[in-house]
């Protein structure tokens, strides 16, 4: 139900999407403050802190002791801080590696979120766009891709299109070559990608 330039039907479309589940990162579980604290305070340093700060108590000076408490008090509020920071940054990240994309389905373009783009989509790219899956080239002029996040390349890579028999070999899996991977932008030319 692919045409090669209709794209597929938004009902094999769904059905996809529920076989493969969506384009995206796996998600983890974002940690709770309670957890976060647990696992700060198991840390070696902490426990030794907290030792110190004991026999402070115990042996010594009760303000020596109080005041290694009230520091560990403190580094665990920063760190809750932080690692409360870095959680959202994480998930702004996941954010931007699922971006827009412009589909051909039953013949008309939609834009849908990356996650739900599918095996057998039709993308149609513009200079600047993220690409947002592995793909393969069905047409293209003076297409050059920045792969830096993905190799360290610097300078954008040209791509080409693949003829009708790499195209065809390419249905199978195990013999699919990419000529564009998600997570690249787009630096030159316009594309349509299968």
């Amino acid at each position: 139900m692919v045409g090669p330039e209709s794209g597929p039907v938004l009902s094999p479309g769904r059905q996809r999407l529920a076989e493969d589940g969506p384009n995206a990162l796996p998600g983890g579980k974002r940690r709770s403050l309670v957890l976060i604290a647990v696992e700060t305070v198991r840390e070696p340093m902490f426990c030794c802190w907290l030792a110190a700060g004991t026999l402070y108590l115990v042996f010594g000076d009760l303000q020596e002791g109080l005041t290694l408490f009230g520091f560990v008090v403190v580094t665990v509020a920063l760190t809750l801080y932080q690692e409360g920071k870095t959680e959202r940054a994480i998930e702004a990240l996941r954010d931007l590696t699922s971006p827009r994309a412009l589909v051909i389905r039953d013949g008309q373009p939609k834009r849908i979120a990356g996650r739900d783009v599918v095996r057998g989509d039709l993308l149609k790219l513009s200079e600047g766009d993220r690409v947002p899956a592995d793909a393969l080239l069905v047409t293209a002029e003076g297409v050059r891709a920045d792969e830096s996040l993905l190799t360290g390349e610097s300078v954008p890579v040209g791509k080409r299109r693949r003829s009708s028999d790499e195209l065809a070999a390419a249905a199978r899996p195990a013999d699919t070559a990419r000529v564009a991977s998600g997570g690249d932008e787009t630096a030159g030319g316009l594309r349509r990608q299968r």
